[in-house]
C-alpha cells in the first residue's frame, strides 16, 4: 500500500468540540436571513473589550452574512477554549491584559510569589500563528510523525490553541493524517510539500521546542520575583547557614548585605569558606521562581532555561495549590538559582551566544541568574582581564538592567536582577578602582577561625566521616603541627585532614580512628609544601 492510500482522506476534518447543535442553529438562522437573537434565544456571553476595540467596531462597515457567520464560528470556538468553571478575569489578570503582559497569579508567598497561568488564546500567549506553525513543521520534519496532543505538548501550548493550526496545515495539504489516536486527535505527518516548507523553516533556525514567551512578560516576572524585595531576616539567615559553622559577627555583616539585594565582595585567605557562604546565601531568599523556557527577543528565539545550571522542581499538585492544567507550560518552576563562575569565565559567556549551525541563541550567564545569586569565584583569576569585566558590568550593577547585542545588530534591554558576589583571595582595592568599589556597597572579609571554632569543626566533621572524635588528639595536632610554626587555622583544614586519615585507614585496612600517628601522616602529606 502506497503512502497516499495509507493516509486519511485529505478532505476529512475532525469533529469540532463544543455544543454543535447550538452552533449549527445559529448559522442556519443567519443564512435564512433571521436575526441572531431569533435563531438563538439565549444571549451570547459578554466579552470585555477595550476602547480601541470598541472604536474599531463602531467605524467598521456592515458585514455580509457569510463574514458574520465566519466571525460567529470563530467567536464561539474561542469562547469554548476557556475551561468550564473558569472565573472572569479581574484584578491582577485584568491589569496584566491592559499592560500586554502574561496572565499570572500572585500568591503572596515569598517562597513562590508568582505563578504563570495558561493562556486562553495565542494573543494572550504573545505568539503568532506563523511562529507556532514553524515550530510544528520543524518538529514534524525531525521526528517524522506525531499525534496532535503530543505536538501541543512539545510547543507547550494548550491543544485547543494548536488544533486550529493543525487543521489549517491539513487543509493546505502541508500535513496529512496517518490514523486516529483518540477522540478528536490524529497522527500528523508532513506531505512532500510540507517537508519542502519545513526545510525552509530550518534555514532560519533548527529550534522546535517550547513556544517562546514575550520579553515584556519576562521583564514583569523578574520584577515580581526580584531578590531586592525579599528582605530576609536573621532567623532565615540562620536557617540558610545551619550546616555551616559561621561566626555571629560575620552573620551580622552578611545580613544587611543580603537584604540590599545588590553586590558584595567576600575576600580573605583561601580555605575559609567564601564559596560555601556565597552558595548558601540563596537559601535566605524564597525557594522557587518561574522562568520561561525560551524568549522571543526581537524575533530571535533565546533559550533561558539551562538544565546544567537550573534545578527544575515539580509542581506539587497533590497539595491542591496548582493544577498542571492551570499553569503555562512554556514556563518552568526552578529553585532560586545560584550560579557560580570561576576561572573559566570569559567575555563571550556574558553575551548572547548563537550557534552558527543551529542558529539557536543562548541567554548569557547573568540573565540565567536573574532572581538569584551570581557568584564570581576566584575573582581576578579569570581568563578575561579584570577591567574588561568591570567595564562590562559597571552600569548594570547600578542601573539594574543590561543591554544585550543580538546577531541582527540590534540591542535590547533585559533585567539585571541578582545578588552578585565577588569572591576573591586578593584585596579588592588591589583589583578594582574606586568607581567600581562604590557600586559594590558591601566588602566583607572572611577571617581565619579562632582556636575554639577550629576545635568545633573537628567535633562536627568527625561523625560525618565515621571517625571517633578525640579531643586529646586534636590537642596533639595543634601543639605539634600548628603552634611551633605559627601556622594559621583555616576552616577547610579539619575536613581535609580527616579525609586524609580516612583514606589512609581504608587503604591499610585499619579501623577508622583518630590516632597521633594517623595525624602525623595526614599533616606530612597536606602541609608538605605549605
Amino acid at each position: 500500500m502506497n503512502e497516499t492510500n495509507s493516509l486519511v482522506d485529505a478532505g476529512a476534518v475532525p469533529p469540532e468540540s463544543g455544543d454543535l447543535a447550538s452552533l449549527l442553529q445559529r448559522i442556519d438562522g443567519m443564512l435564512a436571513g433571521k436575526s441572531a437573537l431569533e435563531a438563538v434565544p439565549p444571549a451570547p456571553p459578554i466579552v470585555e473589550m477595550d476602547s480601541t476595540e470598541l472604536r474599531t467596531m463602531s467605524q467598521a462597515p456592515a458585514q455580509p452574512a457569510e463574514i458574520e457567520v465566519e466571525s460567529s464560528v470563530k467567536h464561539i470556538s474561542e469562547v469554548g477554549t476557556r475551561p468550564s468553571g473558569t472565573p472572569a478575569a479581574g484584578g491582577v489578570l485584568d491589569d496584566a491584559r491592559k499592560r500586554g503582559s502574561h496572565l499570572c497569579r500572585m500568591t503572596g508567598s515569598r517562597d513562590e510569589p508568582f505563578i504563570p497561568l495558561v493562556p486562553n488564546s495565542l494573543d494572550e500567549a504573545g505568539v503568532s500563528e506563523s511562529m507556532v506553525e514553524e515550530l510544528i513543521m520543524r518538529y514534524l520534519l525531525t521526528v517524522g510523525e506525531m499525534s496532535g496532543r503530543r505536538i501541543a505538548g512539545q510547543v507547550k501550548l494548550p491543544f485547543l490553541l494548536v488544533e486550529p493550526i493543525l487543521n489549517r496545515l491539513k487543509q493546505e495539504q502541508m500535513t496529512a493524517y496517518r490514523g486516529a489516536n483518540s477522540v478528536n486527535d490524529y497522527t500528523h505527518v508532513l506531505t512532500d510539500q510540507g517537508r519542502a516548507r519545513g526545510r525552509l523553516y530550518m534555514q532560519n533556525t533548527t529550534y522546535f521546542g517550547s513556544a517562546p514567551v514575550t520579553l515584556e512578560a519576562y521583564r514583569e516576572s523578574v520584577r515580581l520575583q526580584s531578590v531586592e524585595g525579599q528582605y530576609p531576616r536573621r532567623e532565615q539567615l540562620l536557617q540558610a547557614f545551619k550546616d555551616l559553622l559561621i561566626d555571629r559577627k560575620m552573620l551580622g555583616k552578611l545580613g544587611p548585605a543580603i537584604n540590599s539585594g545588590r553586590g558584595m565582595f567576600l575576600y580573605g585567605y583561601p580555605g575559609n569558606g567564601k564559596t560555601s557562604i556565597a552558595e548558601r546565601i540563596t537559601l535566605a531568599f524564597g525557594k522557587y521562581i518561574w522562568i520561561p523556557r525560551s524568549l522571543n527577543v526581537e524575533g530571535h528565539i533565546m533559550r533561558v532555561f539551562d538544565p546544567l545550571l537550573h534545578v527544575a522542581e515539580e509542581v506539587d499538585s497533590g497539595a491542591g495549590v496548582l493544577n498542571q492544567a492551570e499553569y503555562d507550560g512554556r514556563w518552568i518552576r526552578i529553585r532560586r538559582p545560584t550560579i557560580v563562575a570561576g576561572g573559566e569565565l570569559t567575555m563571550e559567556m556574558l553575551e548572547v551566544q548563537e550557534d552558527h549551525q543551529t542558529k539557536i541563541a543562548e541567554a548569557p550567564l547573568q540573565m540565567k541568574s536573574n532572581c538569584g545569586v551570581l557568584v564570581i569565584d576566584d575573582f581576578g583569576r579569570q581568563k578575561m582581564r579584570v577591567d574588561e569585566l568591570l567595564n562590562r558590568w559597571i552600569v548594570p550593577l547600578e542601573k539594574r538592567y543590561d543591554f544585550l547585542n543580538l546577531s541582527s545588530g540590534k540591542k535590547t534591554e533585559v533585567p539585571f536582577d541578582q545578588l552578585v558576589i565577588f569572591s576573591t583571595n586578593l584585596q579588592p582595592r588591589d583589583l578594582v578602582d574606586d568607581a567600581f568599589l562604590r557600586r559594590i556597597p558591601y566588602k566583607i572579609e572572611v577571617l581565619n577561625p579562632s582556636e575554639v571554632a577550629f576545635r568545633k569543626l573537628f567535633e562536627i566533621m568527625c561523625p560525618k566521616l565515621n571517625i571517633p572524635h578525640k579531643p586529646e588528639v586534636i590537642d596533639y595536632l595543634i601543639q605539634k603541627h600548628y603552634k611551633p610554626t605559627n601556622r594559621p587555622f583555616r576552616n577547610c583544614h579539619p575536613r581535609d585532614l580527616l579525609l586524609q586519615i580516612r583514606n589512609y585507614c581504608l587503604y591499610n585496612d585499619e579501623q577508622l580512628d583518630l590516632k597521633p600517628e594517623f595525624v602525623d601522616f595526614a599533616c606530612e602529606n597536606y602541609f608538605s609544601i605549605m
